[in-house]
Parts: C-alpha cells; sequence; structure tokens
C-alpha cells in the first residue's frame, strides 16, 4: 500500500502551537467507525458516548524532562540530546542535533558539569548512544536540567510543563506525551466512574518510533520501533471482565491501542498480564483484537497513526473526516482538539 495513500492538505496554522487554557475545552469530532457519519462536538461530550459497562484504557507513562541542552567538551559546540530508551546501566538511546558534531567518544556536558555523556554508538536518522557520568541520583539531575521534549511541530515556548503531562501520568519513562491523554480532568474521570464506565491504566513508554518519519515508499517496508509497554493483572482482568459482559474496550490514544493489541492478538483476543516490547505496526487490513473504540487526536500527513486509526474506521471514513476537520479548523497534533472513533453498535450488558 503506498505511504501516499495516507497525505492530506494540512495548513500550518492549524497546527496548535499552545496547550488551551482548560484542559476539557477542545473540540471532540465523533466519528462512526463503520458508517462514516462525523458529529461536530466538545470534549466533555464523550460522556454522552460511553455506557455503563464500558472500559476505557489510559496510558499512565509519564514524560521525562528529557531534552538535555549541553556543550562539546573539546570545543563548547552547543549540542541537544533527547533522551528516548535507557538501554543498559546509565546508558540511552538518544536523538542529537546537529547529529554530525558528534562522534563515537565525544563527550558533552550539561549545566555546571553536574552530567556528562559520552557518545558510545552511532545510528541512523541522528541516533546516538550515551554513557551518562554523574555523582548523585540521574533523575534528580535530570528534573534540575532537563525540559519537556516537545515535538518539532510545536515551536512556541511551553510556560506550565504540567500541561506536557496527563494528570493521572504515574509511571516514568516516556520521550513524549501520549497527548490523547491530556484532555482529561480527574473530574471528567470521576464523572465517566459515577455513569459505570471502568477506567484502567497500562503502560507504554513512547519511544523513537513517534519521532521517525514514514521514509519507505510503501507502508510493508516500513520498520517500527519497539516501544516499552507493562500490563497488570488487575487491568487484565477488568479488561477480560468488561468484554464477557457485553462492554466495549476504549482506547486512549493510539499508544494504548498498540500496547491492548500487542497482547489480545497473541492470546486469543484476551488480556494477561504482562510486559515487554512492542514493535506491532497496524495499518489497513489488520484485525483488531479487542478495540472496540478509540480516542485520539489529529495525527501527522503519511503518519504510522493516521494509518493505525484508518485500519479501525477505514482509510476513506478518516481522510474524509480530516477533510472536515481542516475545512471546520480543528487544532491538529498534541495540543489539538480529539476524535472519538465509536463502534456503532451498542452491546447488550448481560
Amino acid at each position: 500500500m503506498d505511504v501516499n495513500e495516507f497525505d492530506f492538505d494540512l495548513p500550518e496554522q492549524l497546527i496548535a502551537q499552545t496547550p488551551l487554557v482548560d484542559r476539557t475545552a477542545s473540540r471532540l469530532m465523533v466519528l462512526d467507525k463503520v458508517t462514516g457519519q462525523v458529529q461536530h462536538r466538545h470534549f466533555p461530550d464523550l460522556l454522552d458516548e460511553l455506557e455503563a459497562g464500558d472500559i476505557v484504557v489510559l496510558n499512565d507513562t509519564r514524560v521525562l524532562p528529557a531534552r538535555l541542552m549541553g556543550v562539546k567538551e573539546d570545543t563548547g559546540a552547543t549540542i541537544e540530546v533527547l533522551l528516548l530508551k535507557e538501554i543498559g546501566d546509565d546508558e540511552w538511546e538518544t536523538l542529537v542535533k546537529p547529529a554530525k558534531r558528534v562522534k563515537l567518544g565525544t563527550i558533552v556536558t550539561f549545566g555546571d558539569g553536574r552530567l556528562k555523556a559520552e557518545c558510545t554508538g552511532i545510528q541512523a536518522q541522528g541516533g546516538r548512544t550515551f554513557k551518562f557520568i554523574y555523582d548523585g541520583i540521574f533523575y534528580e539531575i535530570l528534573d534540575a536540567l532537563g525540559q519537556m521534549p516537545l515535538p518539532p511541530y510545536i515551536t512556541e515556548t511551553l510556560d506550565d510543563q504540567a500541561r506536557y503531562q496527563t494528570v493521572f501520568a504515574k509511571e516514568r519513562g516516556s520521550a513524549a506525551a501520549p497527548t490523547a491523554g491530556l484532555h482529561f480532568t480527574n473530574e471528567i474521570l470521576d464523572n465517566m466512574r459515577a455513569k459505570g464506565v471502568q477506567i484502567a491504566f497500562i503502560t507504554l513508554h513512547v519511544g523513537l518510533g513517534t519521532f521517525r518519519p514514514v521514509s519507505a515508499d510503501t507502508i510493508e517496508d516500513h520498520t517500527m520501533h519497539s516501544e516499552y509497554y507493562q500490563v497488570s493483572q488487575q487491568t487484565a482482568d477488568a479488561i477480560n471482565g468488561a468484554k464477557e459482559r457485553g462492554g466495549r474496550v476504549i482506547a486512549v490514544g493510539t499508544t494504548s491501542s498498540r500496547t491492548l493489541e500487542t497482547i489480545a492478538s497473541a492470546n486469543d483476543g484476551k488480556m494477561i498480564a504482562t510486559s515487554g516490547w512492542t514493535s506491532i505496526f497496524i495499518y489497513p487490513g489488520y484485525t483488531f483484537s479487542i478495540v472496540d473504540g478509540l480516542l485520539t487526536n489529529f495525527h501527522l500527513p503519511k503518519s504510522t497513526l493516521i494509518m493505525l486509526i484508518s485500519a479501525l474506521a477505514t482509510r476513506e471514513h478518516i481522510l474524509a473526516a480530516y477533510q472536515q476537520a481542516v475545512e471546520e479548523k480543528y487544532r491538529f497534533f498534541s495540543f489539538g482538539d480529539a476524535m472519538f472513533i465509536k463502534p456503532s453498535q451498542r452491546k447488550e450488558l448481560q
């Protein structure tokens, strides 16, 4: 399948640069995944689309302040290092700018010198591995020196770093926020519970794949990078129980979807408590094993994320909905508006 089949025209002014003052103030496009029918609503209206017995699955990963600005020890040149994944004892996979200045053995110093890093490996497209050298506790130093790793299409300064964390962020380790979850407040979650909707949490630490474009001409030739996930026994039991009682599984974000499908597709549609690395690539032709509906933001043209949602609601429905989103001036990407891809048929609870 040609990657260009997932392209669309997106005016630059529709890329949201800053979050809204109120997390819940975003618009919500509701798309029936079977009929393609679209409704234009607001995020709190999501509650109207959910029923008692449904289970909403959220990604509780916590974003690291993973963007570090340093200098080359030998020349003083400025180097930006984005932490992506810890691969060993104080050794990290990173993205570096400008990468051409960082060779094997290059030492970069951060802040007042309490943190240093030596380049121990070189990968394509700006990838580098670094061994970090420090005294004290690494994450405390990172909290002091690091910045939130906002995506490259966001050029405005983020005044409140907490706005790039979900209110339920818990498990530290992500290089980017699970942005569909940014719309939620504790009040909305409480309202869902009061309606009889269950809330469950999984963890997927967003990594390198989020920052890499699809460089292949055909989808089948693209290779996804792996990301770490973890699902507890409590969450597995809750999801299986909801399914058995006729409830729908609503994933919040493509990260939750990928985690759920990684596990369920390998276990006859059931969830189990497990952890590991997933490189699952979901695109049209894929049959979902457990996810019924999906809450997500609006994604980049030709991205793996728009391919995933096209597998759930068909490419034709998604591109038609995105055309409406452009015409109606929805806000796109991380700080943008939301889309709910809903199952059109509600199941009766037993």
